[in-house]
């Protein structure tokens, strides 16, 4: 006679211990934020911290080497009433007016082209990349050529048409046009592959049934790609808002020396080159700081602008 044991109780199916439901909340709830924490960790760092102590420097009367005076808001009210940090201001403005809205259209224009049916798009789509890996430097020194008042392609090409030999950096106009076209030439491309990888989300169906429907190619790209391109367009547009409005490398290359002064009359310095002039040309750090705080209130005004703006691009309310 044989005696079977009976097998050991199991555990009923979905009864967790203490300790292992514990760990199944903290993986579905700490985990997500332990991950992400690293990055904010950083912008703390680099970022919440530099923005704080610049706010400080702002209120302060601080000299790069010598003593340091509160002055609380006497830095913006100077600010306020000072013309050259206004004429900064209308430069950075007006450049980045004539340089934005071009870019955002030929990108946009390159990103659909560039969508088509094409031999070698893959080469197509690595080329515009090209100028973005270029170094500031050597744009500058091309365009400077370019533009150049005695042997410029530009006053060549303007020669065939009987106009005078033109001096690029002398005028406000013209100086805004030659930075203008170095930024456009570096960044179209940039912003066209972001386009453009948004347009390869967009169901094909949508443009099939308005081919049947008899949408010409035009009427399919106002009316289907641009609305549904609304988010990516609103991204690229706050980027080059905060590009734009923040520009420096190529006005100061430019330039050609170091004094950040933009020309002789300051006819192309941008906010940014007035706020690098005064921390380390005039060893005014707390002036300075006062320019940078308001350069961002000056950024989030833009943003906004262009938010409002961008958000009814299609008909959106």
């Amino acid at each position: 006679m044989t005696i079977q044991l009976a097998p050991p109780p199991r555990k009923a199916p979905g009864r967790r211990t203490a300790p292992s439901r514990r760990m199944a909340r903290f993986d579905l709830k700490g985990v997500p934020y332990l991950l992400v924490s690293p990055y904010y960790l950083l912008f703390a760092i680099f970022g919440v911290f530099p923005l704080g102590y610049t706010l400080w420097v702002s209120l302060h009367d601080w000299e790069l080497a010598g003593d340091t005076e509160f002055t609380g808001l006497a830095n913006y009210g100077e600010l306020i009433t000072d013309e050259s940090f206004w004429n900064a201001v209308v430069n950075t403005l007006g450049m980045f007016v004539v340089a934005t809205v071009p870019q955002i259209v030929l990108a946009l224009l390159l990103a659909n082209a560039l969508n088509k049916r094409l031999r070698g798009r893959l080469l197509l789509r690595l080329g515009v990349l090209l100028p973005l890996v270029t170094s500031v430097v050597a744009v500058a020194v091309v365009f400077s050529q370019l533009y150049s008042r005695d042997y410029g392609l530009f006053n060549w090409i303007l020669s065939w048409f009987g106009v005078d030999p033109i001096t690029w950096q002398n005028e406000k106009w013209s100086s805004w046009i030659a930075i203008s076209t170095m930024i456009d030439w570096r960044w179209t491309g940039y912003n066209a592959i972001i386009l453009l990888a948004a347009m390869q989300t967009i169901p094909r169906d949508l443009y099939e049934a308005a081919a049947i429907d008899g949408a010409s190619a035009r009427t399919q790209f106002w009316r289907i790609t641009v609305p549904m391109l609304r988010p990516t367009i609103v991204f690229v547009v706050f980027i080059s808002t905060i590009g734009g409005l923040t520009l420096f490398a190529e006005p100061v290359m430019f330039e050609g020396n170091p004094m950040m002064t933009g020309g002789t009359t300051g006819q192309y310095q941008t906010v940014a080159m007035f706020i690098v002039k005064s921390a380390f040309r005039d060893f005014e750090m707390g002036y300075a700081a006062a320019a940078a705080w308001l350069l961002f209130v000056l950024i989030l005004l833009g943003t906004m602008i262009n938010y409002w703006f961008t958000r009814r691009i299609g008909g959106a309310k």
